[in-house]
């Protein structure tokens, strides 16, 4: 390994410096022009003295996570050894890396000497924006010697060091969820839900404040006193998720694409459904269909689906609703439950998407999930105090009742519509999820 050695930017400051005192010199003193190149000469003897003194790099070290969640903040940490080299100040590192964890591409960190471990360290947060893996391809280290004036250099490609960027599982996690669960009455062991749905299980006597539509007639006829029909909540059925890849949905929302939160929407689902018994499949689509997984009915493989979705890819194209959706319905053998996360700017891309959502209601359950476009809102509501902004505020107005009357068109199709923060998204998903499992009307 080469160190090569380089000037700092306080030797070029120095040398800077001496140009003008040069000319000065050369107008007043002709005879003793000599003196510059000979400061000159000094200044790069001084730079390569000081460089040698700098101290040898013996080794060095990355420390990064091999996964991540996009979204999430990882750590990154730099370590170095060095051979002659005390507390001559910082060691400087820079990393060049897969723009995924950060837009710029590159970032730069000081190294500090820890006296305890006798080596040097630095560390930068990184917050990655997307799903996929993220190389971290180079690195680079500076470290100058006692005066400032030279320092020695190493740059080093770096091989199989890759972050895996999954889809943001905190929700999931989540204390929040975890009693979510137990009030469901979904543990982690499975157990009959009596009341609504439509096997039946048991009749037992009415009581007031129950519904009048459980009274099961004959049999209180038989008994000459009321009684009422329990009934167990499906189980076993058919979930699947779709998920459009297309351009609208690579869209930024607070930060991260609206794709990425529909995945961490949808995966909170996915394991309240796997808890409950239900089967769970995801579908992706772009041009055309590009991914498609099989059922999964056990919540301990639950991982498959987090594999799943992370292969998600982001893609700068209108979707083809009519391709992805007909493969959709052809895969399909029975009803289902098709919660679709999707989102639309133009009124023509809305009515291909309602044409092909109108056939699939005629043989499934479909749940159309979108997140409220908060910026829109913003514009359209606030005050405008020029021109400029008084048009934006039209604009926005006029896409904002574009929208409204598109989600009301596929209401009065007969699909349910959930429409949220971001951050409200995923409960607001599970809470008519649960509603639509309790009332028996997918199967």
């Amino acid at each position: 390994m080469k160190f090569p050695i380089v000037p700092t930017a306080r030797a070029a400051w120095l040398a800077a410096l001496g140009a003008p005192l040069a000319l000065v010199i050369a107008a007043t003193a002709p005879g003793a022009w000599v003196v510059a190149p000979a400061a000159g000469v000094a200044l790069l003897v001084l730079v390569l003295l000081d460089a040698l003194v700098a101290g040898r790099l013996v080794d060095w070290r990355l420390v990064a996570p091999a996964d991540a969640e996009v979204g999430e903040p990882l750590q990154v940490t730099v370590l170095a050894d060095f051979a002659g080299r005390t507390g001559n100040g910082p060691a400087l590192a820079s990393l060049a890396f897969d723009a995924r964890l950060h837009p710029d591409g590159r970032s730069d960190l000081a190294l500090l000497h820890q006296l305890g471990a006798g080596n040097w360290s630095g560390s930068i947060t990184l917050t990655p924006d997307r799903r996929g893996t993220a190389a971290i391809e180079r690195l680079w280290l500076n470290w100058s010697g006692p005066l400032g004036l030279g320092a020695r250099q190493v740059e080093q490609g770096l091989e199989d060091r890759e972050i895996r960027i999954w889809p943001d599982l905190s929700p999931v996690r989540s204390p929040e969820l975890q009693f979510f669960l137990r009030d469901a009455q979904f543990g982690l062991i499975a157990r009959r839900i009596r009341g609504e749905g439509t096997q039946f299980e048991a009749l037992s006597e009415y009581e007031p404040g129950m519904d009048r539509r459980r009274i099961d007639w004959k049999a209180s006829a038989r008994h000459t006193r009321l009684y009422a029909r329990e009934n167990e909540s499906e189980r076993n059925n058919q979930i699947v998720f779709a998920f459009d890849c297309g351009q609208a949905m690579c869209e930024p929302v607070d930060g991260l694409p609206r794709i990425d939160r529909a995945v961490s929407a949808a995966l909170t689902a996915a394991y309240v459904a796997l808890k409950g018994g239900d089967r769970v499949a995801l579908f992706g689509f772009a041009q055309k269909p590009t991914l498609a997984t099989p059922f999964t009915a056990d919540a301990r493989a639950f991982h498959r689906l987090q594999r799943a979705a992370a292969s998600l890819d982001y893609h700068a194209e209108e979707p083809n609703f009519t391709l992805a959706l007909a493969t959709l319905t052809a895969r399909l053998q029975r009803r289902s439950l098709i919660i679709l996360f999707s989102d639309f700017t133009d009124p023509t891309g809305a009515e291909l998407m309602l044409e092909s959502v109108g056939r699939l209601v005629e043989r499934h359950l479909v749940l159309f999930v979108t997140i409220e476009d908060s910026e829109l809102a913003a514009i359209a509501d606030g005050e405008p105090d020029n021109l400029d902004r008084l048009a934006m505020a039209v604009t926005a107005d006029s896409l904002a009742r574009q929208r409204a009357l598109v989600l009301q068109r596929l209401r009065q199709m007969g699909v349910d519509v959930i429409e949220a923060p971001w951050e409200r998204i995923g409960y607001r998903l599970i809470d008519r999820y649960l509603q639509i499992k309790r009332a028996g009307t997918i199967g």
